[in-house]
C-alpha cells in the first residue's frame, strides 16, 4: 500500500495563493501598484516570503515589475490578447500533436476527472476555482507532451488569461463558463480525428478571444475617456 503523500509548501506559495485569490477576485485589479510593505500589511507578513510570493506571480505572469516604476498587476492591451490567442492556437494543437499517439486510459482517466471539477465549479457558482479548473483541464495536453518550453510557455499565457476572464465574468456577472462549453473539445480530445481536434482547437480558441478582447476594448474605452475627461 502506498503511503499518502503530504504536500508541504513554503509560506511563500501559500502567500502567492492567497494574493492570486486577492488578485482575481479583483481586490488588486489589472494595473494596480502593489508594494512588498503593502502586501505585508495585508497579509500580516513578513518582507520575505512577501518577496518570495511576488516572484511567483510574477513568473506566473499575473504581476510585472518595470524598473523604476514598481511592481503591478498585469494589464493587457487589445494587441495582446490577439497575441496571446494566436500564440496559444498553435502551442494547443502542437501540444496535442505530441500527445495524440499516447493518449492512453491515464489521460482519459485525468482529462475526465478535470471536467468533473470543472463542472462541479460551475454548479458551486465558484468563479475563481472554475477558471482554474478549466485552465487545469486545457493545461493536461501540455504536461503531457514532455516538452518543459511548451509548458513553460502554456503557464505563462495561463497567468494572464486567468486575470483577464476573472476581469470580465466580475463586471457581466459571469459565474464561470457555460456548463456544456467544452462538450466538442471533451469528445474530440478523447476521440480518433486529430484533423477535427485541431478545427476545435481553432474554433474553441476564438471563441475566447472575442469574448476577452471586447472586454479588454472596453476597458481601455473606459480608461481613455478618462483621461480625457482629466485633460
Amino acid at each position: 500500500m502506498v503511503g499518502s503523500v503530504i504536500k508541504r509548501e513554503t509560506m511563500g506559495a501559500q502567500l502567492a495563493a492567497m494574493m492570486r485569490a486577492a488578485i482575481l477576485s479583483g481586490e488588486y485589479p489589472p494595473g494596480a501598484s502593489v508594494t512588498e510593505a503593502g502586501l505585508a500589511v495585508r497579509f500580516g507578513a513578513s518582507r520575505g516570503p512577501i518577496r518570495e510570493a511576488m516572484r511567483h506571480l510574477i513568473d506566473e505572469g499575473l504581476l510585472v515589475s518595470v524598473p523604476y516604476t514598481g511592481t503591478r498587476v498585469l494589464e493587457l492591451s487589445s494587441q495582446d490578447i490577439n497575441d496571446i490567442y494566436a500564440m496559444r492556437i498553435c502551442l494547443e494543437i502542437f501540444a496535442f500533436e505530441q500527445i495524440w499517439d499516447r493518449r492512453d486510459a491515464d489521460f482519459r482517466q485525468e482529462l475526465a476527472a478535470r471536467e468533473a471539477r470543472l463542472l462541479q465549479a460551475i454548479d458551486d457558482r465558484d468563479d475563481v476555482r472554475a477558471i482554474d479548473a478549466e485552465l487545469d483541464l486545457h493545461g493536461l495536453a501540455y504536461e503531457c507532451a514532455g516538452n518543459g518550453i511548451l509548458l513553460q510557455s502554456w503557464t505563462g499565457i495561463r497567468g494572464r488569461l486567468q486575470l483577464y476572464w476573472a476581469a470580465h465574468h466580475r463586471a457581466h456577472g459571469i459565474q464561470g463558463p457555460k456548463r456544456e462549453s467544452h462538450d466538442d473539445y471533451i469528445a474530440l480530445a478523447l476521440g480518433e480525428d486529430c484533423e477535427a481536434m485541431r478545427t476545435e482547437i481553432r474554433a474553441h480558441m476564438k471563441r475566447g478571444l472575442e469574448t476577452t478582447k471586447t472586454f479588454v476594448q472596453s476597458l481601455e474605452d473606459t480608461k481613455e475617456n478618462s483621461n480625457r475627461r482629466v485633460r
